[in-house]
Protein backbone atom coordinates (compact mmCIF):
# COMPACT_ATOMS: atom_id res chain seq x y z
CA UNK A 1 0.00 0.00 0.00
CA UNK A 2 3.10 2.19 1.10
CA UNK A 3 4.40 1.94 -2.68
CA UNK A 4 1.14 2.21 -4.59
CA UNK A 5 0.46 5.48 -2.78
CA UNK A 6 4.01 6.96 -3.16
CA UNK A 7 3.05 5.71 -7.09
CA UNK A 8 0.02 7.53 -6.82
CA UNK A 9 1.47 10.70 -5.01
CA UNK A 10 4.33 11.49 -7.56
CA UNK A 11 4.12 13.89 -9.41
CA UNK A 12 4.38 12.55 -12.63
CA UNK A 13 1.62 10.19 -11.71
CA UNK A 14 -0.45 12.14 -14.69
CA UNK A 15 1.83 11.84 -17.16
CA UNK A 16 1.94 8.06 -16.60
CA UNK A 17 -1.91 8.22 -17.06
CA UNK A 18 -1.87 9.96 -20.28
CA UNK A 19 0.92 7.43 -21.43
CA UNK A 20 -1.58 4.23 -20.42
CA UNK A 21 -4.85 5.55 -22.18
CA UNK A 22 -2.70 7.16 -24.87
CA UNK A 23 -0.96 3.53 -25.76
CA UNK A 24 -3.93 1.30 -24.68
CA UNK A 25 -5.96 3.86 -27.31
CA UNK A 26 -3.05 3.19 -30.32
CA UNK A 27 -2.85 -0.54 -29.55
CA UNK A 28 -6.54 -0.94 -29.96
CA UNK A 29 -7.01 1.01 -33.25
CA UNK A 30 -3.63 0.83 -34.85
CA UNK A 31 -4.32 -1.67 -37.33
CA UNK A 32 -6.90 0.57 -38.92
CA UNK A 33 -4.54 3.37 -40.24
CA UNK A 34 -3.43 2.35 -44.08
CA UNK A 35 -0.26 2.88 -45.50
CA UNK A 36 0.66 5.73 -46.72
CA UNK A 37 2.25 6.06 -50.26
CA UNK A 38 5.48 7.16 -48.63
CA UNK A 39 6.05 4.35 -46.47
CA UNK A 40 7.00 1.10 -48.59
CA UNK A 41 10.35 2.64 -49.74
CA UNK A 42 11.04 4.12 -46.40
CA UNK A 43 10.27 0.90 -44.25
CA UNK A 44 12.73 -0.87 -47.34
CA UNK A 45 15.68 1.31 -46.09
CA UNK A 46 14.84 0.04 -42.76
CA UNK A 47 14.72 -3.27 -43.67
CA UNK A 48 18.55 -2.65 -45.93
CA UNK A 49 20.28 -0.14 -43.95
CA UNK A 50 21.72 -3.54 -41.24
CA UNK A 51 23.98 -3.72 -44.95
CA UNK A 52 25.85 -1.41 -43.67
CA UNK A 53 27.48 -2.46 -40.45
CA UNK A 54 27.83 -6.26 -41.49
CA UNK A 55 31.29 -6.88 -40.99
CA UNK A 56 30.12 -10.15 -42.93
CA UNK A 57 29.67 -8.11 -46.51
CA UNK A 58 32.27 -5.53 -45.69
CA UNK A 59 35.03 -8.69 -46.10
CA UNK A 60 33.68 -9.40 -49.64
CA UNK A 61 34.86 -8.19 -52.28
CA UNK A 62 31.22 -6.87 -53.57
CA UNK A 63 30.49 -4.27 -50.73
CA UNK A 64 28.46 -1.44 -51.99
CA UNK A 65 27.36 1.07 -49.47
CA UNK A 66 24.43 2.12 -51.73
CA UNK A 67 23.01 -1.55 -50.42
CA UNK A 68 22.69 0.06 -47.49
CA UNK A 69 20.12 2.74 -48.53
CA UNK A 70 17.21 0.56 -49.57
CA UNK A 71 15.38 0.47 -53.40
CA UNK A 72 15.14 3.84 -53.50
CA UNK A 73 19.28 5.00 -52.19
CA UNK A 74 18.45 8.25 -54.72
CA UNK A 75 15.61 9.49 -52.43
CA UNK A 76 16.70 7.77 -49.16
CA UNK A 77 20.70 7.65 -48.78
CA UNK A 78 20.69 11.37 -48.14
CA UNK A 79 17.88 10.96 -45.31
CA UNK A 80 19.33 10.03 -41.44
CA UNK A 81 18.31 6.59 -40.72
CA UNK A 82 18.40 7.08 -36.45
CA UNK A 83 14.64 6.26 -36.00
CA UNK A 84 14.50 3.17 -37.99
CA UNK A 85 17.66 1.69 -36.81
CA UNK A 86 16.25 1.65 -33.13
CA UNK A 87 12.85 0.91 -34.36
CA UNK A 88 13.23 -1.92 -37.00
CA UNK A 89 14.12 -4.40 -34.65
CA UNK A 90 11.38 -3.96 -32.61
CA UNK A 91 8.80 -4.10 -35.39
CA UNK A 92 10.12 -7.45 -36.27
CA UNK A 93 9.67 -8.39 -32.89
CA UNK A 94 5.94 -7.27 -32.94
CA UNK A 95 5.48 -8.84 -36.76
CA UNK A 96 6.71 -12.45 -35.59
CA UNK A 97 5.09 -12.22 -32.22
CA UNK A 98 1.46 -10.81 -33.23
CA UNK A 99 1.51 -11.90 -36.84
CA UNK A 100 1.12 -8.41 -38.39
CA UNK A 101 1.90 -7.46 -41.43
CA UNK A 102 5.08 -4.84 -42.11
CA UNK A 103 2.66 -1.64 -42.62
CA UNK A 104 0.51 -2.44 -39.27
CA UNK A 105 3.76 -3.04 -37.21
CA UNK A 106 5.03 0.14 -38.07
CA UNK A 107 2.18 2.13 -37.13
CA UNK A 108 2.00 0.51 -34.01
CA UNK A 109 5.87 1.45 -33.37
CA UNK A 110 5.75 4.30 -34.57
CA UNK A 111 2.94 5.65 -32.31
CA UNK A 112 4.60 3.78 -29.02
CA UNK A 113 7.45 5.98 -30.36
CA UNK A 114 5.06 9.31 -30.11
CA UNK A 115 4.35 8.43 -27.01
CA UNK A 116 8.27 9.54 -26.01
CA UNK A 117 7.81 12.16 -27.44
CA UNK A 118 4.37 13.05 -24.65
CA UNK A 119 7.31 12.28 -21.93
CA UNK A 120 9.55 14.95 -23.18
CA UNK A 121 6.76 17.80 -23.27
CA UNK A 122 5.50 16.61 -20.31
CA UNK A 123 9.23 16.95 -18.29
CA UNK A 124 10.04 19.79 -20.53
CA UNK A 125 6.64 21.91 -19.42
CA UNK A 126 7.06 21.76 -15.58
CA UNK A 127 9.63 24.08 -16.38
CA UNK A 128 7.25 26.80 -16.10
CA UNK A 129 3.75 24.86 -15.27
CA UNK A 130 2.32 23.68 -12.28
CA UNK A 131 0.43 20.20 -12.11
CA UNK A 132 -2.68 21.55 -13.71
CA UNK A 133 -0.88 23.67 -16.63
CA UNK A 134 1.56 20.77 -17.65
CA UNK A 135 -1.37 18.29 -17.42
CA UNK A 136 -3.37 20.26 -19.68
CA UNK A 137 -0.76 21.60 -22.10
CA UNK A 138 0.30 17.68 -22.55
CA UNK A 139 -2.90 16.58 -23.37
CA UNK A 140 -3.80 19.36 -25.83
CA UNK A 141 -0.47 18.40 -27.35
CA UNK A 142 -1.47 15.24 -27.53
CA UNK A 143 -4.60 14.86 -28.77
CA UNK A 144 -4.78 17.12 -31.89
CA UNK A 145 -5.99 15.09 -34.59
CA UNK A 146 -3.36 16.58 -37.03
CA UNK A 147 -1.02 14.93 -34.51
CA UNK A 148 -2.53 11.80 -33.53
CA UNK A 149 -2.80 10.93 -37.61
CA UNK A 150 0.84 11.46 -38.13
CA UNK A 151 2.02 9.33 -35.16
CA UNK A 152 0.50 6.71 -36.79
CA UNK A 153 1.42 6.73 -40.45
CA UNK A 154 4.57 9.06 -40.71
CA UNK A 155 8.24 7.66 -39.55
CA UNK A 156 10.23 10.46 -40.76
CA UNK A 157 8.82 13.78 -39.42
CA UNK A 158 6.89 12.90 -36.17
CA UNK A 159 10.44 10.97 -35.30
CA UNK A 160 12.46 14.34 -35.63
CA UNK A 161 9.60 16.29 -33.38
CA UNK A 162 10.88 13.79 -31.19
CA UNK A 163 14.34 13.31 -30.97
CA UNK A 164 14.38 17.34 -30.94
CA UNK A 165 11.74 17.81 -28.37
CA UNK A 166 14.16 15.49 -25.97
CA UNK A 167 17.30 17.02 -27.33
CA UNK A 168 15.83 20.51 -25.95
CA UNK A 169 14.68 19.12 -22.60
CA UNK A 170 17.65 17.03 -21.85
CA UNK A 171 19.53 19.93 -22.82
CA UNK A 172 18.46 22.15 -20.90
CA UNK A 173 18.07 20.31 -18.14
CA UNK A 174 22.10 19.54 -18.45
CA UNK A 175 22.64 23.30 -18.59
CA UNK A 176 20.69 22.95 -14.94
CA UNK A 177 22.85 20.18 -13.96
CA UNK A 178 25.98 21.92 -14.52
CA UNK A 179 25.61 25.28 -13.01
CA UNK A 180 24.91 23.21 -10.00
CA UNK A 181 27.92 21.06 -10.13
CA UNK A 182 31.56 22.39 -9.06
CA UNK A 183 33.50 22.51 -12.52
CA UNK A 184 36.33 20.57 -10.77
CA UNK A 185 34.89 18.10 -8.82
CA UNK A 186 32.99 14.80 -9.86
CA UNK A 187 34.04 14.93 -13.87
CA UNK A 188 32.64 11.47 -14.22
CA UNK A 189 29.54 12.06 -13.06
CA UNK A 190 29.17 15.74 -14.71
CA UNK A 191 30.17 13.58 -18.05
CA UNK A 192 27.26 11.43 -17.44
CA UNK A 193 24.93 14.25 -17.35
CA UNK A 194 26.58 15.55 -20.52
CA UNK A 195 26.21 12.21 -22.30
CA UNK A 196 22.09 11.69 -22.91
CA UNK A 197 21.68 14.78 -24.00
CA UNK A 198 24.06 14.81 -26.42
CA UNK A 199 23.49 11.29 -27.48
CA UNK A 200 19.68 12.62 -28.27
CA UNK A 201 21.24 15.47 -30.23
CA UNK A 202 23.22 13.31 -32.06
CA UNK A 203 20.02 10.92 -33.37
CA UNK A 204 18.26 14.54 -33.68
CA UNK A 205 20.81 15.52 -36.57
CA UNK A 206 21.12 11.62 -38.05
CA UNK A 207 16.90 12.17 -38.95
CA UNK A 208 17.27 15.34 -40.14
CA UNK A 209 19.87 18.00 -40.55
CA UNK A 210 18.52 21.07 -38.82
CA UNK A 211 18.75 18.66 -35.81
CA UNK A 212 21.96 20.88 -34.48
CA UNK A 213 19.52 24.03 -34.08
CA UNK A 214 18.56 21.87 -30.79
CA UNK A 215 22.30 22.21 -29.44
CA UNK A 216 22.47 25.64 -30.31
CA UNK A 217 19.23 26.86 -28.46
CA UNK A 218 20.86 24.78 -25.60
CA UNK A 219 24.36 26.69 -25.87
CA UNK A 220 22.35 29.82 -25.66
CA UNK A 221 20.75 28.71 -23.05
CA UNK A 222 23.87 28.42 -21.06
CA UNK A 223 25.16 31.86 -22.03
CA UNK A 224 22.21 33.15 -20.44
CA UNK A 225 22.59 31.69 -17.31
CA UNK A 226 26.61 33.28 -17.14
CA UNK A 227 28.10 30.63 -15.93
CA UNK A 228 31.11 30.42 -18.55
CA UNK A 229 32.81 27.91 -16.94
CA UNK A 230 30.23 25.28 -17.83
CA UNK A 231 31.05 25.72 -21.27
CA UNK A 232 33.97 23.52 -21.26
CA UNK A 233 31.72 20.91 -21.24
CA UNK A 234 30.01 21.58 -24.44
CA UNK A 235 33.15 20.09 -26.46
CA UNK A 236 32.31 16.54 -25.11
CA UNK A 237 29.12 17.64 -25.73
CA UNK A 238 29.11 18.63 -29.21
CA UNK A 239 31.52 15.47 -29.98
CA UNK A 240 29.43 13.09 -28.58
CA UNK A 241 26.80 14.13 -30.83
CA UNK A 242 28.89 14.54 -33.84
CA UNK A 243 30.28 10.96 -33.04
CA UNK A 244 26.66 9.26 -32.82
CA UNK A 245 25.31 11.04 -36.17
CA UNK A 246 27.94 9.23 -37.24
CA UNK A 247 27.97 5.98 -36.38
CA UNK A 248 24.02 6.18 -37.22
CA UNK A 249 23.97 7.52 -40.84
CA UNK A 250 26.15 5.85 -43.23
CA UNK A 251 25.62 8.03 -45.75
CA UNK A 252 28.15 10.36 -44.19
CA UNK A 253 30.94 7.74 -44.10
CA UNK A 254 32.86 7.71 -47.17
CA UNK A 255 33.30 11.83 -46.77
CA UNK A 256 31.05 13.09 -43.80
CA UNK A 257 32.10 16.81 -43.73
CA UNK A 258 31.21 16.90 -47.32
CA UNK A 259 28.63 15.06 -47.71
CA UNK A 260 26.55 16.74 -44.65
CA UNK A 261 27.07 19.77 -46.18
CA UNK A 262 25.63 18.64 -49.75
CA UNK A 263 22.51 17.19 -46.98
CA UNK A 264 22.46 20.72 -45.58
CA UNK A 265 22.38 22.73 -49.01
CA UNK A 266 19.95 20.30 -50.41
CA UNK A 267 17.24 19.97 -47.24
CA UNK A 268 17.26 23.74 -47.00
CA UNK A 269 16.39 24.56 -50.67
CA UNK A 270 14.12 20.75 -50.74
CA UNK A 271 13.90 21.15 -54.88
CA UNK A 272 10.48 19.96 -55.93
CA UNK A 273 7.23 20.97 -57.95
CA UNK A 274 5.11 18.53 -56.37
CA UNK A 275 1.62 19.74 -57.34
CA UNK A 276 -0.35 21.23 -54.05
CA UNK A 277 -3.78 22.31 -53.60
CA UNK A 278 -4.20 25.37 -51.54
CA UNK A 279 -7.50 28.00 -51.72
CA UNK A 280 -8.90 25.63 -54.16
CA UNK A 281 -6.00 26.34 -56.60
CA UNK A 282 -2.86 23.71 -57.89
CA UNK A 283 0.16 25.47 -57.17
CA UNK A 284 3.50 24.04 -57.73
CA UNK A 285 5.12 23.35 -54.78
CA UNK A 286 8.07 26.23 -55.08
CA UNK A 287 5.60 28.81 -56.13
CA UNK A 288 2.78 29.01 -52.96
CA UNK A 289 2.08 32.10 -51.64
CA UNK A 290 3.79 33.16 -48.70
CA UNK A 291 0.64 32.70 -46.42
CA UNK A 292 0.93 28.94 -47.16
CA UNK A 293 2.74 27.76 -43.75
CA UNK A 294 0.77 30.33 -41.31
CA UNK A 295 -2.73 29.65 -42.99
CA UNK A 296 -2.38 25.97 -42.15
CA UNK A 297 -1.11 26.60 -39.04
CA UNK A 298 -3.78 28.41 -37.94
CA UNK A 299 -6.48 25.92 -39.43
CA UNK A 300 -4.80 22.83 -38.55
CA UNK A 301 -5.03 22.84 -35.10
CA UNK A 302 -8.13 22.54 -32.66
CA UNK A 303 -9.69 26.16 -32.18
CA UNK A 304 -8.70 26.68 -29.03
CA UNK A 305 -4.74 26.36 -29.76
CA UNK A 306 -4.77 30.05 -30.97
CA UNK A 307 -6.28 32.00 -28.51
CA UNK A 308 -4.67 29.91 -25.42
CA UNK A 309 -1.20 30.98 -27.13
CA UNK A 310 -1.81 34.36 -27.20
CA UNK A 311 -3.41 34.45 -23.95
CA UNK A 312 -0.53 32.98 -22.95
CA UNK A 313 1.97 35.88 -23.96
CA UNK A 314 0.70 38.17 -21.99
CA UNK A 315 0.74 35.47 -19.00
CA UNK A 316 4.35 35.40 -19.68
CA UNK A 317 5.30 38.77 -20.12
CA UNK A 318 3.40 39.85 -16.97
CA UNK A 319 5.02 36.43 -14.47
CA UNK A 320 8.66 37.64 -16.08
CA UNK A 321 7.76 40.81 -15.30
CA UNK A 322 6.83 39.54 -11.53
CA UNK A 323 10.00 37.39 -11.90
CA UNK A 324 7.69 34.62 -11.15
CA UNK A 325 9.03 32.49 -14.41
CA UNK A 326 12.52 31.15 -15.56
CA UNK A 327 12.38 33.58 -18.62
CA UNK A 328 15.49 32.50 -20.47
CA UNK A 329 14.16 29.22 -21.26
CA UNK A 330 10.83 29.98 -22.14
CA UNK A 331 12.17 32.41 -24.74
CA UNK A 332 14.10 29.78 -26.80
CA UNK A 333 11.12 27.75 -26.69
CA UNK A 334 9.86 31.03 -28.58
CA UNK A 335 12.36 31.22 -30.80
CA UNK A 336 12.02 27.33 -31.59
CA UNK A 337 8.97 28.07 -33.03
CA UNK A 338 9.86 31.70 -34.75
CA UNK A 339 12.97 30.77 -36.21
CA UNK A 340 11.97 28.29 -38.63
CA UNK A 341 8.70 30.27 -39.44
CA UNK A 342 10.53 33.39 -40.03
CA UNK A 343 12.59 31.40 -42.25
CA UNK A 344 10.13 29.58 -44.58
CA UNK A 345 8.61 33.57 -44.77
CA UNK A 346 11.89 35.07 -46.26
CA UNK A 347 13.48 31.91 -48.40
CA UNK A 348 9.94 30.69 -49.10
CA UNK A 349 11.40 27.12 -49.65
CA UNK A 350 9.01 24.85 -51.74
CA UNK A 351 6.52 22.86 -49.06
CA UNK A 352 3.90 19.86 -49.38
CA UNK A 353 2.05 17.75 -47.69
CA UNK A 354 0.92 20.44 -45.41
CA UNK A 355 3.47 21.19 -43.12
CA UNK A 356 4.40 17.55 -41.93
CA UNK A 357 8.72 18.78 -42.59
CA UNK A 358 8.11 21.12 -39.98
CA UNK A 359 6.15 19.46 -37.06
CA UNK A 360 8.70 19.72 -35.16
CA UNK A 361 7.73 23.46 -34.15
CA UNK A 362 4.35 22.79 -32.95
CA UNK A 363 5.68 21.40 -29.75
CA UNK A 364 6.29 25.30 -28.85
CA UNK A 365 3.26 26.60 -29.54
CA UNK A 366 1.37 24.32 -27.08
CA UNK A 367 4.57 24.60 -24.61
CA UNK A 368 3.86 28.27 -24.71
CA UNK A 369 -0.68 27.97 -24.99
CA UNK A 370 -0.06 26.03 -21.49
CA UNK A 371 0.52 29.10 -19.54
CA UNK A 372 -2.93 30.34 -19.88
CA UNK A 373 -4.51 27.49 -18.17
CA UNK A 374 -2.07 26.77 -16.15
CA UNK A 375 -2.51 30.76 -14.88
CA UNK A 376 -6.04 29.64 -15.06
CA UNK A 377 -5.39 26.49 -13.12
CA UNK A 378 -3.72 28.56 -10.36
CA UNK A 379 -6.29 31.38 -10.05
CA UNK A 380 -8.74 28.83 -8.90
CA UNK A 381 -7.72 26.49 -5.68
CA UNK A 382 -8.41 23.32 -4.51
CA UNK A 383 -12.21 23.50 -3.61
CA UNK A 384 -12.68 24.58 -7.22
CA UNK A 385 -10.60 21.90 -9.19
CA UNK A 386 -13.58 20.53 -10.77
CA UNK A 387 -13.83 23.62 -12.66
CA UNK A 388 -10.43 22.71 -13.69
CA UNK A 389 -11.51 19.52 -15.08
CA UNK A 390 -14.46 21.31 -17.04
CA UNK A 391 -12.45 23.61 -18.86
CA UNK A 392 -9.94 21.58 -19.75
CA UNK A 393 -12.80 19.48 -20.98
CA UNK A 394 -13.75 21.84 -22.98
CA UNK A 395 -10.67 23.06 -24.44
CA UNK A 396 -10.20 18.92 -25.34
CA UNK A 397 -13.77 18.81 -26.75
CA UNK A 398 -12.76 20.10 -30.26
CA UNK A 399 -10.20 17.70 -30.95
CA UNK A 400 -11.74 14.58 -28.77
CA UNK A 401 -14.44 15.26 -31.93
CA UNK A 402 -12.31 15.36 -34.24
CA UNK A 403 -10.20 12.46 -33.47
CA UNK A 404 -13.46 10.31 -33.46
CA UNK A 405 -15.19 11.59 -36.39
CA UNK A 406 -11.95 11.25 -39.06
CA UNK A 407 -10.68 7.87 -37.47
CA UNK A 408 -8.63 6.58 -39.11
CA UNK A 409 -7.86 9.77 -40.93
CA UNK A 410 -7.00 12.14 -38.47
CA UNK A 411 -4.71 13.87 -39.81
CA UNK A 412 -6.85 15.42 -42.36
CA UNK A 413 -8.51 17.75 -39.68
CA UNK A 414 -9.31 20.90 -40.29
CA UNK A 415 -11.18 23.30 -37.52
CA UNK A 416 -14.12 24.65 -37.91
CA UNK A 417 -12.50 28.05 -39.22
CA UNK A 418 -13.13 26.80 -41.86
CA UNK A 419 -15.90 24.46 -41.64
CA UNK A 420 -13.83 21.58 -40.81
CA UNK A 421 -12.49 19.09 -42.71
CA UNK A 422 -15.61 19.57 -45.65
CA UNK A 423 -14.51 22.86 -45.75
CA UNK A 424 -11.31 22.29 -47.11
CA UNK A 425 -11.96 19.48 -49.32
CA UNK A 426 -11.71 20.72 -52.99
CA UNK A 427 -9.86 23.59 -51.61
CA UNK A 428 -6.90 22.34 -49.42
CA UNK A 429 -5.36 18.84 -49.25
CA UNK A 430 -7.04 16.31 -47.48
CA UNK A 431 -5.80 12.61 -47.78
CA UNK A 432 -2.55 13.58 -49.77
CA UNK A 433 -0.93 10.50 -48.52
CA UNK A 434 -3.34 7.79 -49.96
CA UNK A 435 -4.00 6.26 -46.89
CA UNK A 436 -7.95 5.43 -47.97
CA UNK A 437 -6.27 3.32 -50.31
CA UNK A 438 -6.58 0.48 -47.45
CA UNK A 439 -10.54 0.84 -46.74
CA UNK A 440 -11.07 1.34 -50.51
CA UNK A 441 -9.21 -2.10 -51.35
CA UNK A 442 -11.27 -3.86 -48.28
CA UNK A 443 -14.49 -2.72 -50.16
CA UNK A 444 -13.43 -3.40 -53.28
CA UNK A 445 -11.97 -7.25 -52.17
CA UNK A 446 -15.33 -7.67 -50.68
CA UNK A 447 -17.52 -6.93 -53.16
CA UNK A 448 -15.69 -7.42 -56.43
CA UNK A 449 -12.87 -9.76 -55.44
CA UNK A 450 -14.57 -13.08 -56.46
CA UNK A 451 -14.80 -11.71 -59.92
CA UNK A 452 -11.25 -11.44 -60.72
CA UNK A 453 -11.43 -8.02 -61.83
CA UNK A 454 -8.89 -5.84 -63.43
CA UNK A 455 -8.26 -2.15 -60.93
CA UNK A 456 -6.36 0.83 -62.52
CA UNK A 457 -4.88 3.11 -59.70
CA UNK A 458 -4.48 6.42 -60.94
CA UNK A 459 -1.09 7.13 -58.96
CA UNK A 460 1.21 4.83 -56.38
CA UNK A 461 -0.93 1.31 -57.71
CA UNK A 462 1.45 -0.66 -54.94
CA UNK A 463 -0.01 0.85 -52.28
CA UNK A 464 -3.28 -0.20 -53.12
CA UNK A 465 -1.79 -3.91 -54.35
CA UNK A 466 -0.73 -3.80 -51.23
CA UNK A 467 -4.60 -4.68 -49.46
CA UNK A 468 -5.66 -6.27 -52.66
CA UNK A 469 -6.65 -10.14 -52.71
CA UNK A 470 -4.59 -12.03 -54.72
CA UNK A 471 -7.77 -12.53 -57.34
CA UNK A 472 -7.87 -8.65 -58.58
CA UNK A 473 -5.00 -7.47 -60.89
CA UNK A 474 -4.15 -4.27 -59.99
CA UNK A 475 -1.63 -2.21 -62.32
CA UNK A 476 -0.75 1.74 -62.29
CA UNK A 477 -2.95 4.12 -64.42
CA UNK A 478 -0.39 6.08 -65.86
CA UNK A 479 2.15 3.54 -67.03
CA UNK A 480 -0.20 0.29 -67.78
CA UNK A 481 -0.41 0.07 -72.03
CA UNK A 482 -3.19 -2.20 -71.61
CA UNK A 483 -6.82 -0.29 -72.94
CA UNK A 484 -9.33 -0.31 -70.15
CA UNK A 485 -12.27 -2.09 -70.96
CA UNK A 486 -16.08 -2.31 -70.04
CA UNK A 487 -16.46 -3.68 -66.17
CA UNK A 488 -12.53 -2.76 -65.56
CA UNK A 489 -12.72 -0.17 -62.62
CA UNK A 490 -10.53 2.84 -61.11
CA UNK A 491 -8.85 3.67 -58.33
CA UNK A 492 -8.05 7.72 -58.17
CA UNK A 493 -7.70 9.88 -55.12
CA UNK A 494 -8.90 13.53 -54.35
CA UNK A 495 -5.45 14.49 -53.69
CA UNK A 496 -4.90 17.86 -55.18
CA UNK A 497 -8.41 17.11 -56.80
CA UNK A 498 -7.06 14.66 -59.40
CA UNK A 499 -10.46 12.71 -59.50
CA UNK A 500 -12.05 15.61 -61.57
CA UNK A 501 -9.00 15.90 -64.51
CA UNK A 502 -9.25 11.55 -64.86
CA UNK A 503 -10.89 10.85 -67.87
CA UNK A 504 -13.44 8.11 -66.39
CA UNK A 505 -15.73 10.57 -64.33
CA UNK A 506 -18.99 7.81 -64.35
CA UNK A 507 -20.29 5.46 -62.46
CA UNK A 508 -18.67 5.81 -59.05
CA UNK A 509 -18.94 2.32 -57.29
CA UNK A 510 -17.19 2.92 -53.79
CA UNK A 511 -16.13 6.39 -52.54
CA UNK A 512 -14.10 6.43 -49.03
CA UNK A 513 -14.63 9.61 -47.03
CA UNK A 514 -15.05 11.23 -43.65
CA UNK A 515 -16.49 14.59 -42.54
CA UNK A 516 -18.20 15.09 -45.96
CA UNK A 517 -15.08 14.63 -47.68
CA UNK A 518 -14.18 12.28 -50.06
CA UNK A 519 -11.05 10.53 -50.12
CA UNK A 520 -11.07 7.82 -52.72
CA UNK A 521 -12.99 6.92 -55.24
CA UNK A 522 -13.23 3.49 -56.96
CA UNK A 523 -15.27 4.00 -61.05
CA UNK A 524 -16.01 1.66 -63.28
CA UNK A 525 -15.69 1.69 -66.71
CA UNK A 526 -19.17 1.97 -68.72
CA UNK A 527 -19.39 1.27 -72.64
CA UNK A 528 -19.34 4.73 -73.81
CA UNK A 529 -16.35 5.24 -71.62
CA UNK A 530 -13.77 1.98 -72.33
CA UNK A 531 -10.61 3.12 -74.93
Amino acid sequence: MELIKKIITHKNFPLLIILVINSSAGIAIFRDYGMSWDEPLFYGYADSIGYAYSLHARQSNTFDLANAFGPSPGDHGNRGPAYIILARQLVYIIQDIASLDSASAWHMVNFLFFQVGVIFFYLLSQRWMKTWGTIGATLLFSTQPLMWGHAFINPKDPSFMIAFLGSVCLGFRMVDQLNKRPGDKKKIKTLMAVLLPATLLGLSTSIRVIGPLAGVLVLIYALFTGNLRQLIWFLPYGLIAILVSLATWPYLWPDPIRNFVAVVGFMSENPTTLPVLFYGNIYPANELPIRYLPYLLLVTLTEPVWFLFLASIFVGIRRTLNKEIEWRSLLLVLAWFSMPVFYVLLRRPPMYDGYRHFLFIVPPIFLIAGLAFDYLSRRLKTPQAWINVLVLLAILLPGAVGLIQLHPYQYTYYNSFIGGTRGAFRNFETDYWLTCYKESMEKFNERYGDDYPFLAVKREAYAAAYYADDTITVKEYRTDKRNLQPGDFVLVASRSNEDLSTKHREPVVITVGRSGATFCFIKQISETESE
